[in-house]
């Protein structure tokens, strides 16, 4: 089984093509951004979203200097994202939002 696991509204389901749910009317595709669910600010920058991660507990490691990763004491959780951030894509944000349930979301712009 193949594809890519979306969350959307509480509800997760496997999309089986995940280019073709993002053409949005022949427009291209969609632009996903996530939000800060508190302050309702669009994450424009790994500055904005260290500083709103840190303020949930999640601290930075330096192991790997490819990647920004973020670890949480109270968890097993590791959050590993691409050092540029023009390559945060809606998957690093997903899984932002899976460890971070009531702080985040995914929102289409």
């Amino acid at each position: 089984m193949s594809g890519v696991w979306v969350f959307r509204n509480g509800v997760v389901r496997l999309v089986e093509n995940p280019g073709a749910e993002a053409v949005d009317g022949g427009r291209g595709g969609r632009r996903r951004v996530l939000v800060h669910t508190a302050s309702n600010e669009v994450i424009t920058s790994y500055a904005v979203l260290e500083h709103k991660l840190s303020s949930l507990g999640w601290e930075r490691y330096y192991d790997d200097p490819d990647l920004l990763q973020f670890h949480k004491r109270s968890t097993v959780h590791l959050i590993s994202l691409p050092r540029d951030f023009n390559k945060f894509k809606s998957m690093h944000m997903y899984d932002i939002v899976v460890k971070n349930r009531n702080s985040f979301e995914v929102r289409d712009m």
